[in-house]
């Protein structure tokens, strides 16, 4: 027997089927399995009157990983026909081992995800190790696919269409002990030895078995899609995933056809429907798009594609934050959960306890609703030490200065903690907009001086922005990519320039929708087209929270240092309109209860009437795909001149960074590989047009200039 799947059968005609991949650290259902597993189900029909029960084990320290993505994201419109046989093929021999009447148990050793929790679902019993690391799920609607190996039709068939959709639609992923209580494991064991034993003592006690789905009789939990009160339900479902996708994800929909429609009628045809969405999906743009970003190019950035090679690892020990507002106290948060010890200091022991009570009220929120235990929220609260002294800073070997926006400011805390912190130590700047160059004038060792430009709020936000300064060497980029992954965020890289990456481009789509206000369009409109567009919260909304007021000050700070610079910055129309929204209608923005929306003190925020009545002309007739594209495309446009002007190195950095930073579209993979989607030459052609219609800022860049004549992708 192939490697692949070791085929054993001990004294009491117990087969135990180790999943085992060649070189591989994990089981992927590849060609090796695909050969494997028909053989070994072949095997065990032939063998059957001799053969108790059959075992699903795994000889990884993960059950089984699922699906190849290396193969599926090859796979192309032409290939579907073929695709389609191949995906019908593999699901073959399972369900030929699930209808032999033999017991047949999975015996869960680590995570299973995806097709692997696939496999689970096809045996008739399933026993999990009893750790809350290991995960077990269907998350392939996260990279714009569904459970193509017969997960979406038993699913629904054990669990029920309402209550199977979390795991289906959301890709919910669990624990042993929840899905234990959910109905879809059925037992826990303590250590793996203990997992093989209680699955050879259930097949022992069950001589005969088959699934639920095959006993005459059978009825689906819940009831069928015809039941009333189910019928009922489902008729708003679609309505619902239609509200949150904005029409920009396939998945989601396509799954709750083949869940639906598989309710139907019998479980072989139910997967055959599975199977003819799931190539749908294979084949589609956006999981393309979403498996090469979310998958490939995330996977690359955590194995350090973008750190320093040939420089040892480095395990941070002792954290010093200069600042206890809600941007520091969320880093102490960040810092502490991961079992690393924070100084967290301001210019006032209350000022510094306010900063530490803040991770003190996530903590609790945790705590009530049984995420933590009481235990482990002492034991991180424990690890933060508020003072109003630079002493205790003393031994820090990470020191991040979270104080406001102002050099001067940013340069006396820098000058007052650096000689407390330890010998070879990393001191990070957190700032959005201020060149890290600049700021390291302030300190005695710049080599040693780095950017860590966090989002907010830290506990949300996955990505920190990493800024390399001009004299920041190779050792300190190592040890800041190192504590970036350490904290579990995701790190990316970029040179030093004024707003450098996210603060740059982030600009471009806020300043974007304040220009279709000021052209006259009405703001109801641009806040749908970035919905409908992908984008998570319109730019009417984001320019809210971060405030108008400090937007103005950012703008202005720049034309200073512009003009210092011999050059300038003229004033757009999104400014005058900004300006005007501050000094004559004294709207500031969220915070101070007043901006492009009202915020009630009971119900939803609403767009303030006062702008369609100041701003909008219903006489301008923009196409609503223009609205949409030119919130998209300047945000791209500016992320391909960062990487043109060496800001940005990767274009995996810059996907990860537009999507985890920006919120830009997740369908289209980020802010580049949407522009190798689009088609490289089509977005060329289309940024020229649009910069005849709109102005000279959806000029093409030269890089797109020179991709789009050789009509070659980003990579």
């Amino acid at each position: 027997m192939t490697d692949a799947i070791r085929f054993e059968k001990d004294s009491d005609n117990i087969v135990t089927l180790t999943m085992d991949m060649p070189n591989q650290s994990a089981n992927t259902m590849n060609a090796d399995f695909r050969s494997a597993i028909l053989s070994v189900a072949d095997r065990i029909e032939a063998e059957k009157d001799s053969i108790a029960g059959v075992i699903f084990a795994s000889a990884k320290k993960t059950f089984f990983a699922g699906g190849d993505l290396n193969e599926l994201i090859q796979v192309k419109k032409e290939n579907a026909t073929e695709f389609f046989a191949m995906v019908e093929k593999i699901k073959a021999p399972l369900r030929k081992i699930e209808t032999l009447g033999i017991p047949t148990v999975a015996a869960i050793n680590g995570a299973a995800l995806g097709g692997g929790f696939e496999i689970a679902l096809s045996c008739h019993h399933r026993i999990a190790v009893n750790q809350p690391n290991i995960k077990l799920g269907l998350p392939e609607v996260t990279l714009g696919l569904l459970p193509g190996g017969g997960g979406v039709a038993r699913m629904v068939r054990i669990l029920g269409l309402e209550a199977a959709f979390p795991y289906l639609l959301e890709g919910k992923q669990i624990n042993p002990e929840v899905a234990l209580k959910a109905g879809l494991i059925d037992a826990l064991a303590d250590h793996a030895d203990d997992l093989i034993s209680k699955a050879k003592a259930w097949i022992k006690e069950n001589p005969t078995s088959k699934q639920a789905w095959d006993v005459k009789g059978y009825k689906l939990p819940g009831g069928a899609p015809s039941h009333p009160a189910v019928a009922q339900k489902l008729a708003i479902v679609p309505s619902i995933l239609r509200q949150k996708s904005k029409g920009c994800y396939p998945a989601p929909e396509k799954i709750m056809a083949a869940a639906v429609e598989g309710a139907q009628v019998d479980f072989d045809t139910a997967c055959r429907i599975e199977s003819r969405y799931f190539t749908e999906l294979t084949t589609s743009q956006v999981a393309k798009n979403m498996i090469g970003t979310f998958w490939f190019q995330l996977n690359e950035i955590k194995a350090g594609g973008s750190r320093p090679k040939d420089i040892e690892k480095y395990t941070t020990k002792k954290v010093g934050i200069l600042g206890a507002g809600m941007m520091g106290a969320g880093i102490a948060y960040a810092t502490a959960s991961r079992g690393i010890d924070v100084i967290l200091k301001d210019v006032s022991m209350e000022a510094a306890e306010k900063g530490k009570a803040y991770s003190e009220g996530l903590l609790k929120k945790k705590v009530s609703r049984k995420r933590m235990t009481e235990e482990k929220k002492t034991e991180i609260l424990s690890l933060i030490k508020p003072t109003d002294s630079a002493e205790d800073l003393s031994g820090c070997d990470l020191i991040i200065e979270a104080v406001f926006e102002d050099r001067d400011l940013k340069a006396k805390v820098t000058q007052e903690a650096e000689p407390f912190m330890a010998e070879g130590g990393v001191f990070a700047s957190n700032t959005s907009t201020l060149p890290i160059t600049g700021l390291a004038t302030a300190s005695k060792e710049a080599e040693k001086f780095i950017g860590l430009h966090f989002f907010s709020p830290v506990e949300k936000m996955p990505l920190v922005e990493i800024i390399k300064g001009a004299a920041t060497s190779d050792e300190t980029l190592a040890k800041a990519f190192d504590f970036v992954l350490q904290i579990n965020k995701t790190p990316i890289v970029v040179n030093d320039s004024r707003g450098f990456f996210t603060s740059r481009t982030f600009a471009t789509y806020v300043n974007e929708g304040i220009s279709l206000l000021a052209e006259g369009v009405n703001p109801n409109i641009i806040e749908n087209a970035a919905l409908q567009s992908g984008m998570p919260v319109g730019p009417l909304a984001v320019q809210d929270e971060v405030s108008l007021s400090l937007s103005q000050k950012v703008t202005l700070q720049t034309r200073k240092d512009l003009e210092a610079e011999g050059k300038s910055l003229p004033i757009s129309a999104a400014e005058t309109l900004t300006t005007r929204m501050i000094k004559e209608f004294k709207r500031e923005g969220k915070a101070a209860g007043a901006g492009f929306y009202d915020y009630p003190k009971s119900g939803k925020k609403q767009l303030w009437p006062g702008l369609v009545d100041h701003f909008s002309d219903p006489s301008v007739d923009i196409p609503f795909n223009d609205v949409k594209e030119r919130l998209l495309f300047i945000q791209s446009l500016e992320t391909l001149r960062c990487y043109e002007e060496n800001v940005l190195m990767s274009v995996r950095d810059a996907n990860i960074g537009s999507i985890f930073g920006l919120g830009f579209a997740p369908w289209s993979g980020g802010a580049i590989q949407y522009v190798n989607q689009y088609g490289v030459r089509n977005f060329y052609q289309r940024a020229t047009e649009l910069a005849e219609r709109y102005g000279e800022r959806f000029t093409p860049p030269k890089i797109l200039e020179t991709q789009a004549e050789q009509n070659e992708a980003f990579k």
